[in-house]
């Protein structure tokens, strides 16, 4: 298995794993999201994304192929993307999830009000619409890496 950045080509197969996964994807062409994705060879089969609004991330878009669900993948994904938000500067990192409260909480997000939200993350298409208000708010600050002199 692969991680890598994902790049303009990969967007068809991000998009065609999300629905496959039951996650949104009406607001992907006017957002910007970092993705990385998970290569098995020339295939998509995982794919995490992160949208940024100022210092806070929205964690989005955690998907992987059902065939490989249980293996350790998504840890890797989020692990990695948990990585490029720190390189990015960004401080917290917000999600929503309907069924992934447990995953999450193992890797300690807590659950919050979703009021309780950053406001900037509040605005985004993901918050206004396309989640539930059933699904799960959860936050998780990340520790900086100190600056080299």
């Amino acid at each position: 298995m692969n991680l890598r950045p994902g790049i303009d080509t990969d967007s068809g197969a991000i998009q065609g794993l999300l629905q496959d996964c039951h996650l949104p994807v009406s607001d992907l062409e006017g957002a910007t999201v970092d993705f990385i994705v998970a290569m098995q060879g020339e295939t998509l089969v995982g794919v995490v994304g992160l949208e940024r609004f100022e210092l806070t991330g929205l964690l989005r878009s955690l998907a992987v192929r059902k065939n490989l669900r249980g293996c350790g993948l998504g840890e890797k994904l989020v692990s990695a993307m948990e990585a490029h938000a720190v390189d990015s500067g960004i401080s917290q990192l917000v999600l929503l999830t309907e069924t992934a409260a447990p995953f999450f909480n193992r890797r300690h997000y807590t659950a919050i009000e979703r009021a309780h939200a950053p406001f900037a993350v509040q605005q985004s298409a993901e918050f206004r619409s396309l989640c539930p208000a059933s699904a799960t708010c959860m936050i998780k600050p990340l520790v900086q890496h100190p600056t080299q002199p």
